[in-house]
């Protein structure tokens, strides 16, 4: 395909309750949404990272400021066959994952939308509706806590998230476990402990976790190797595996038993489904996480998590969850079990509105040929 034209947003969508973490507290997520043109087709997708570089050392003001000046212009006017071929052209930009995978699920999206067909049958996915875990950031109060989580426990889902961080810790589980003895149970800690902590986490080793995500530094897979050593319960990490790399040595090392991958993190759809084949081969279960992404990045996720590997309920869901006005058209909705159907038509359902889309819109550059 010849990318003509790419159209770059920055948006933010408010959220109904601020989205707290051991990082901080987000009232909206900020995105990046790109509108690519080739020939008669079009296409959008969408890369979420923080408003500020607490998840990753990307942020949205940067992504798209990168996007904009550098890695559009280069790729406007050209032919890209493959979606490899579009990530070397980005070679030279060192990491930013968040903005390549911006532009590599582009391709994606438009070659679905070139061959009429739905994006899960590009990447290898099937057919099949895929599990969503219910996920609650840090609460006001304990009793929230647990009011929500038995709602989403009556709605159906199988396993609930939990953040986890100083001041929202031990404490907090105990109180959830204790009222929920026998669900299905993770915690996320979002990079805030060091090995330090051992004692903390083996006092959570005995509450029978499904696993701990990202425990520890977001880039020491060494550490995470030793703390594994030391707990029944698995370690799943998610911003440590930023790359096929990055993989491969968690691995060799022993560092997680679980993988969490989000396409924005790893580069795009591409190496997404890489991580996934060698987690299946290596016997490590994973799911697909999310950014909080709109309507456009969310459907994306539904259609990766059709592959067969992705055997953990995801970080998948309907729009009015989180959002004061979801931004897509249709909204995605999950099914009455708990699960998200895929794609029935070219590429995605989901694209923005554009009455919403104008109202989100921060800044906005198109780049052409």
């Amino acid at each position: 395909m010849k990318i003509e034209r790419l159209e770059i947003r920055y948006a933010s969508l408010p959220l109904i309750y601020p989205w707290r973490t051991a990082y901080g507290a987000d009232a909206e997520v900020d995105t990046v949404l790109l509108h690519v043109y080739s020939g008669s087709h079009d296409a959008w997708a969408e890369t979420t990272p923080l408003r500020a570089p607490f998840y990753s050392p990307e942020f949205t003001l940067g992504v798209y400021s990168l996007i904009c000046e550098f890695m559009a212009p280069l790729l406007v006017g050209r032919e890209f066959e493959t979606p490899v071929a579009l990530l070397d052209a980005l070679r030279p930009f060192k990491g930013n994952p968040f903005a390549k995978a911006g532009l590599e699920s582009a391709w994606w999206m438009l070659q679905a939308k070139i061959e009429g067909r739905p994006l899960h049958e590009l990447l290898g996915g099937e057919p099949r509706d895929v599990e969503a875990g219910a996920d609650f950031g840090i609460q006001d109060s304990i009793d929230m806590l647990l009011a929500n989580v038995q709602g989403a426990l009556d709605q159906g889902f199988k396993r609930v998230k939990l953040k986890f961080g100083p001041g929202w810790g031990l404490e907090m589980l105990k109180a959830v476990r204790s009222t929920f003895p026998t669900q299905v149970f993770h915690i996320d800690c979002n990079s805030a402990y060091t090995l330090d902590d051992l004692p903390l986490f083996r006092e959570i080793d005995k509450l029978g976790l499904a696993m701990i995500e990202q425990p520890l530094y977001y880039n020491d897979l060494l550490a995470h190797a030793e703390l594994q050593k030391q707990l029944e319960t698995p370690i799943c990490l998610d911003e440590s595996i930023k790359s096929v790399r990055d993989f491969e040595w968690a691995i060799r090392l022993g560092s997680c038993r679980v993988l969490n991958i989000k396409p924005p993190r790893v580069g795009g759809l591409s190496t997404s489904v890489t991580l996934h084949n060698m987690a299946r081969d290596a016997g490590i279960p994973c799911w697909v996480g999310s950014m909080l992404e709109s309507g456009v990045g969310m459907g994306v996720l539904i259609e990766l998590a059709t592959l067969p590997n992705f055997s953990y309920p995801n970080d998948l869901f309907p729009s009015p969850r989180f959002y004061l006005e979801p931004l897509t058209k249709p909204v995605t909705a999950i099914n009455e079990d708990c699960t998200f159907s895929p794609s029935g038509v070219p590429g995605i359902p989901y694209e923005p509105d554009p009455e919403r889309l104008e109202a989100a819109t921060k800044f906005k550059t198109v780049v052409e040929a």
